[in-house]
């Protein structure tokens, strides 16, 4: 019973803090960049990889988070967070934020110097330039929050190939582009909250129409770009054929959200989002 409710105790305090499927999505993108080349596999370095990438995506989220309590404690949807609902103090969030980084980045560059050079390339524009610098102050922080969303996937290829090769560079593109759909989505379902909050985003200072614009494009970018790189892999035509009917169900949705904006269009576009660069990360990896 004892340890039952210290795995619930720990899952409640720490599992959030991390923001586990957010972190274990962007781990799947890395492990696809490093399968995608053509080249020996190494268990022993796809594990070196898979721990780096997840310490320095969970240390950068924990970061982040330290830093946002103050806004978290005034929205909603992030209240009940492990800091603004006091499960921990700031103090332990910064040293396990800071441990988790510090690890991440030094197995990193002990696997290699060029992936670790790349990692540390996604924590100071994630942490630094999109958290600390942007984020309150501009709606376009969102674009420095995709291209640390990028790195994973191109670290992973840079590992596996020993170079930033130009598959390597549009897959870190499709992530980057891919993000606007995913964030700005979300940025309109919780509008209220990040008011509240005082974080300016695309719906409040452009207005839903723009962003509807913006997420239509970002979902052109994204799918043109991942579907590129595929097609530099070698994907077979069966494979490119499934890439392109996710990538049309991506599309349409972002169209219909133009056409025929609704709350339920715009959440099922947030969703299937999500789904679709799961997907296409996984047909890369095969």
């Amino acid at each position: 019973m004892k340890t039952g409710h210290s795995l619930s105790q720990f899952s409640k305090k720490y599992l959030p803090l991390i923001k586990s499927p957010q972190t274990a999505l962007l781990l799947v993108t890395g492990v696809s960049g490093f399968l995608s080349a053509d080249a020996p596999l190494s268990g022993t370095t796809l594990m070196a990889l898979v721990f780096s990438l997840f310490f320095a995506i969970s240390g950068s989220t924990v970061l982040n988070m330290w830093y946002d309590h103050d806004i978290d404690a005034r929205m909603d949807r992030t209240c009940l967070r492990p800091l603004p609902a006091g499960l921990i103090s700031r103090a332990e969030t910064l040293r396990l934020g800071t441990a988790l980084t510090t690890l991440g980045l030094g197995l990193a560059f002990i696997t290699a110097p060029l992936f670790g050079a790349v990692i540390l390339t996604g924590v100071v524009c994630d942490v630094v330039i999109y958290t600390l610098w942007l984020k309150r102050r501009s709606a376009w922080s969102i674009v420095w929050g995709g291209i640390s969303g990028g790195m994973p996937v191109l670290a992973g290829r840079a590992l596996a190939t020993g170079s930033i090769d130009r598959i390597g560079v549009l897959l870190a593109m499709a992530v980057l582009f891919w993000i606007p759909t995913h964030i700005m989505t979300f940025n309109m379902r919780y509008l209220a909250d990040y008011k509240a909050a005082g974080i300016p985003t695309f719906p409040s200072v452009y207005g839903f129409g723009v962003t509807r614009l913006a997420i239509a494009l970002s979902s052109i970018l994204a799918a043109a770009s991942i579907t590129a790189a595929a097609y530099l892999t070698g994907a077979t035509e069966g494979y490119l054929h499934l890439m392109a009917v996710l990538s049309a169900g991506l599309l349409l949705l972002a169209a219909v959200s133009n056409l025929r904006p609704s709350e339920q269009v715009n959440f099922a576009l947030f969703k299937y989002a999500s789904l679709f660069m799961l997907a296409v990360m996984v047909i890369i990896a095969l």
